[in-house]
């Protein structure tokens, strides 16, 4: 009988596809890429129209050793590598390391490209029945994607390292990410905080014991903002005394439709969130379900389909079946009607399912017992997500009410019908009939409504005021990212695919140039120098739409419509050109050791500023002989609010910069907004500054004012 030898990438996919097929089948791993570009030169020829230069991975030697000899015992070779354009790359590296190509085309072997979605029994053997050649335009997607991110990588890296000093690096797609994080710091430090108040209205109807809390409108024709303390007394000045009447009672029925299966984007992100994971841990942890884990009772089973996808689209057999399942443990009206999947934009590729269980009925109180703790929670948010989806939306009743407020002297159906302009209050409840989907996955936690009895509410009724309530706001800055929120950015942006923003992600931080504290990203000394070095040299390559036009450009050559080296063609010149003239012009971020007033302990000296993987620090200038070192603060010239001492600028641990006192541990003063010299006139606290204007630090008092003219410029 034929023997048939089928290569997977991971070792941990070996034992799972193993049990799915007969003896007379070997399955063997690469252990990921056997072959890359040289890390020791740029290893493309770009005097020989940019032909790549393939070297053996170093340690996979003796892999490969392995493989010849099964194939040699082989009279059919499957490459099973995962169903994407890296897998397909690994599948044509693997080709060309052992030598299948020419087996093939001696016709001593019969060589297979085989692809599956899930490692489950069916999708394994169907994929054995329907085997294909080679897609080489996918290989052609990852062949221009790895050789774009080498040139850039390579090019600018070692012009940073040489005339910068700073160890710096920098990549096509975690310069854009890093500049990203940059501008969203950028907002932040400029935004002006604004005041605004709430206004609310506790109000009985008659009988009642328990009042109706009312939001303040506006008048009948136009919402009104109330912005000012001074606004606000008047508003409650002109309601001294008013007759609250209820002017409108619309009933209605709200649907929240169920959320869309998991992409890779979106199971990040919700991980984040719900989990409290990094893309990293997520990527980890859904790749092992995909690959394989040990369920009791059924041996090794892969319990997601793959991991790496844009697309919300579903199997007609996994939907199917997922139906069925709703309808025999919830009932018929829990199943959805009709489809439930995003139109696909041109930014997705839909070559795969959405993220699923594979087998709907294996529900996460099944294989809880054979699960680590953080893959059953992963795999538990993977179940709910899929299984709502599938299910019909959650339904609520919903009632919203109009009060009118208008001065004493009408009552009843009088003031009611009056067009003038009264002020009005707003109340609105909603009451859930039918859980729907909710009945297994809830994204958000629903709100207890506290108006519970605006169903006995009618038009022409009079309310009668107990209070009225307010409250001092001021509008926030735009959030700073998450993981979760900047992998949502660059999805929106079309910066990147979904194999692409875990790695993205780990890679800044690792860098130094992004801090993550309490989930926020925070950009470091380090990440703006990087990012004005290249929005300074590089514009191009930290440009949004010109990154988000390089990926539409990659999917493009996947599909077989531009010719990859086409697109390499049209970029390195430009590349180059670029780094040639930095190469000129990057003098001017050399750092020179300047000298500090600072003493060294060790030998007097005046010690030297130095920049290292965490910021600058101070250093004696007589290395080697003497090696002593300091933390570095800039100093600011104002002095601390608590003691009088001088406020430096210092950094976390993971980074991010604030503002403290030199005397520390003495004195623990601290702000992440640079202190003025100047009180606040209002309560005496020390005044911050922000983008054009002083603010009070205690956010109760609110007060602001512009900054003066020699401040602003830097006089």
């Amino acid at each position: 009988m034929a023997k048939y030898l089928v290569i997977v990438e991971s070792p941990a996919k070996v034992k799972t596809i193993k049990k799915f097929l007969g003896a007379n089948y070997e399955v063997d791993a690469s252990n990921g890429h056997v072959r890359d570009l040289p890390k020791s030169q740029l290893g493309i020829d770009t005097a020989n129209d940019y032909e790549p230069k393939y070297i053996t991975i170093r340690g996979k030697g003796d892999i490969l050793a392995k493989l010849r000899k099964e194939v040699k015992k082989a009279d059919v070779v499957y490459l099973a590598t995962d169903p994407d354009r890296e897998g397909e790359a690994i599948s044509w590296h693997l080709m060309k390391a052992l030598k299948l190509d020419e087996e093939s085309e001696k016709k001593d072997k019969k060589v297979y490209r085989i692809s599956f979605n899930e490692i489950t029994k069916n999708a394994v053997k169907a994929s054995l029945k329907t085997p294909r050649k080679l897609d080489m335009d996918l290989v052609d997607a990852q062949q221009t994607r790895r050789i774009l991110d080498r040139m850039v990588g390579y090019s600018i890296s070692p012009l940073l390292w040489e005339k910068v000093k700073r160890g710096l690096s920098a990549g096509r797609v975690q310069s854009v990410a890093l500049r990203m994080i940059c501008d969203r710091e950028e907002e932040i430090n400029a935004f002006i905080p604004e005041e605004y108040w709430n206004l609310e209205a506790d109000l009985f109807q008659e009988g009642s014991k328990k009042p109706l809390t009312a939001k303040f409108y506006g008048t009948k024709d136009k919402k009104m903002a109330i912005h000012k303390k001074e606004e606000l007394d008047q508003i409650i000045k002109d309601l001294d005394q008013a007759s609250y009447i209820v002017s409108e009672v619309k009933n209605g029925e709200r649907i929240k439709r169920a959320p869309l299966p998991f992409t890779t984007s979106t199971l990040q992100q919700e991980a984040s969130k719900t989990l409290n994971f990094s893309t990293q841990k997520t990527m980890r942890l859904a790749q092992q379900l995909y690959e394989g884990v040990e369920i009791k009772g059924s041996g090794t089973v892969g319990l997601i389909t793959y991991l790496r996808t844009d697309s919300t689209r579903v199997a007609e057999e996994a939907d199917a079946a997922a139906r069925t399942y709703i309808e025999a443990n919830y009932g018929d009206a829990y199943a959805a009607q009709g489809d439930n999947t995003k139109k696909s934009s041109g930014k997705i590729q839909d070559a795969h399912e959405a993220i699923r269980p594979t087998d709907i009925t294996l529900t996460p109180v099944k294989v809880k017992d054979s699960l680590q703790r953080d893959l059953f929670r992963l795999y538990q948010l993977i179940w709910k997500r899929f299984a709502a989806s599938r299910m019909a939306p959650a339904r609520y009743e919903t009632v919203s009410v109009k009060v009118k407020a208008e001065a004493p002297g009408k009552t009843g159906m009088e003031l009611q019908e009056t067009e003038t302009d009264a002020y009005e209050f707003t109340l609105s409840a909603s009451k859930l009939i039918f859980d729907g989907f909710m009945s297994v996955y809830v994204q958000d936690e629903e709100k207890e409504e506290s108006n519970a009895l605006l169903g006995k509410l009618e038009k022409g009724m009079s309310l009668r005021l107990d209070q009225l309530h307010s409250s001092q706001h001021f509008t926030q800055p735009p959030a700073h990212y998450t993981e979760a929120s900047l992998v949502k950015a660059l999805e929106e942006q079309g910066i990147g695919r979904p194999s692409t923003y875990a790695p993205t992600i780990t890679t800044i931080i690792a860098r130094r140039y992004v801090a993550k504290e309490n989930k926020n990203l925070y950009v470091t000394e380090l990440g703006e120098v990087v990012n004005r070095i290249m929005k300074d040299n590089f514009p191009s390559i930290v440009d949004l739409q010109f990154t988000a036009n390089m990926e539409y450009l990659l999917d493009r050559v996947g599909d077989g419509t531009v010719e990859w080296k086409t697109v390499v063609r049209n970029f390195y010149p430009d590349l180059d050109e670029a780094v040639k003239k930095a190469e000129k012009e990057l003098e001017t971020y050399t750092i020179a050791d300047e000298v500090s007033e600072e003493v060294c302990d060790l030998c007097g000296r005046n010690m030297v500023i130095k920049y290292g993987p965490h910021g600058k620090f101070l250093a004696c200038p007589g290395f080697p002989d003497c090696k002593n070192t300091k933390p570095y603060y800039e100093k600011t010239g104002v002095p601390c609010p608590k003691c009088g001492k001088e406020i430096v600028i210092k950094k976390t641990k993971k980074g991010r910069r604030y503002y403290g006192c030199e005397n520390n541990p003495e004195c623990d003063f601290m702000s992440w907004q640079k202190p003025s010299k100047q009180s606040c006139p209002e309560c005496g606290s020390y005044m911050v500054e922000k983008g054009q204007k002083l603010l009070c630090s205690n956010e109760q008092c609110g007060y602001s004012v512009k900054m003066k003219k020699e401040k602003e410029d830097g006089k």
